[in-house]
């Protein structure tokens, strides 16, 4: 018998356990549940058969839009073939092998082996484990600290969690752990002492980076870990010249680089990788979301030759390195995977994402710009934000308990916009498919005005 919304509802409340969600609320009700029965291009549409216009792309993730039926197909035809067999002791699938030789022609030179997960999570859980195993094999037993930014995202597993610089991922987990450190968040607006500019903080965060390498020790410290751009933390694009300066910091302390473009990378930016559009030159990078455009769980770990060449010899001396997970290189996700590199090369998405993008960006800055209540309006690519301030030229923020971030986001979706609000501070994020267009852009602005001034007048 076919369930009613409102029963479906009521299992959810009674049996899903639900990511960062408050989990009283949901199961009482006081949290209204919502469900996601449709969705295309940039639109979703819920149980109540309301559309909105997705700003965010899920969660970054969509890059492609929503209903491409290509890649559906491939999943179709990929499971009538083949839907599972595993990639231990050299098994392999067509789809696996020709992802894998595509992902690497959309990174940036260098790199030579993709390793694959299902989230960002775990491949940066990889990415520690990797870390490790290429100093022991180095032999440098106590090489093995990583450095990260506060307002990092990398996960909310137990080592990508405590690489994670949001305090909010750290509460009640005992995180992080020792071996993880932070550093300055490379926010101009925000952490920039008075007068300096943006060059000069750029040259303040490698000092500051260089720093703390020789408190804890140089011998001590194996890799440092960054998005190209913050995401989670604030979308927040770096300062001139700051990958320049950090990349200069570690080449002097033999540190390996690991670009985190799980958010940035598959057109994101406007580029391939978002390495690419900062001049990053990685040891290790890191994938997932804009893979496969979520249309199946899938992530990876891009090796660099240098990396790998330690990893090839670790092997001859040790034998196999002792890591896998039973769906690495799972061959639904591989097919998903290769149908959105198709739809992102032939459709020229990421030219299209730098060019609406700035689009998006323009008509912020031309929106907010001046707005009492916006203090600093950023973004790079299809990513962009607005912090809300109290006094924004005097750096002044709101008082917390006002919850303004959420409260527009709020507004924004009772108006029929998902964007979102940004943990740790009151920033709305966008983020929305790379196939959105200039006209979407003026309507997403439009809406996004509305909403904001509805909660000027409430707060100010």
């Amino acid at each position: 018998m076919t369930k009613t919304t409102e029963e479906l509802l009521d299992i959810d409340r009674r049996y899903f356990m639900h990511p960062s969600t408050h989990a009283h609320d949901h199961e009482t009700g006081a949290l209204p549940g919502r469900i996601i029965t449709g969705a295309q291009g940039i639109r979703i549409r819920d149980h109540r058969n309301e559309t909105f216009i997705d700003g965010f792309a899920g969660l970054y993730c969509v890059n492609i839009g929503y209903g491409r039926t290509e890649v559906a197909e491939a999943l179709y035809e990929q499971a009538k073939r083949l839907a599972y067999y595993h990639t231990y002791v050299g098994h392999t699938t067509d789809a696996i092998a020709e992802l894998s030789a595509r992902i690497i022609d959309w990174a940036p030179a260098g790199m030579k082996k993709v390793y694959y997960g299902l989230s960002g999570s775990d491949a940066n859980e990889t990415q520690v484990k990797i870390v490790w195993y290429y100093n022991n094999i180095l032999g440098r037993p106590h090489k093995k600290k990583l450095i990260s930014r506060r307002g990092g995202y990398h996960g909310s597993s137990i080592a990508a969690g405590s690489l994670t610089g949001l305090p909010s991922f750290h509460a009640h987990f005992d995180l992080p752990l020792d071996r993880m450190k932070h550093t300055t968040r490379p926010h101009w607006y925000r952490e920039a002492p008075d007068g300096m500019d943006e060059a000069a903080f750029s040259a303040y965060c490698a000092e500051q980076l260089e720093a703390l390498i020789l408190a804890e020790g140089p011998d001590t410290v194996a890799a440092f870990i960054g998005e190209p751009v913050l995401g989670t933390g604030g979308i927040v694009p770096p300062p001139a010249g700051y990958w320049d300066a950090i990349q200069a910091v570690l080449a002097q302390y033999d540190i390996l680089l690991i670009a985190d473009e799980v958010v940035c990378g598959f057109g994101r930016l406007g580029t391939q990788m978002g390495s690419q559009k900062y001049g990053i030159q990685p040891d290790l990078i890191t994938i997932a979301k804009g893979l496969t455009s979520a249309y199946a769980p899938l992530s990876g770990v891009i090796v660099g030759e240098r990396v790998w060449n330690v990893i090839a010899e670790g092997s001859r001396k040790e034998g196999a390195m002792g890591h896998g997970w039973t769906y690495s290189g799972h061959p639904l996700c591989a097919a998903a995977a290769i149908a959105n590199l198709n739809i992102l090369e032939a459709e020229r998405i990421p030219a299209n994402a730098a060019a609406v993008g700035a689009y998006l960006n323009q008509r912020l800055h031309a929106e907010f710009d001046r707005h009492p209540m916006v203090g600093e309006v950023r973004g790079a690519g299809m990513l962009a934000a607005l912090e809300f301030m109290a006094d924004g030229q005097a750096r002044t923020p709101f008082d917390p308990a006002l919850k303004v971030g959420a409260k527009v986001a709020a507004a924004c979706m009772s108006r029929h916009l998902i964007a979102r609000a940004m943990p740790g501070y009151d920033v709305l994020g966008f983020a929305p498919p790379l196939v959105t267009t200039r006209e979407d852009v003026d309507e997403i602005v439009r809406i996004t005005r509305e909403a904001v001034d509805a909660v000027a007048d409430e707060v100010l």
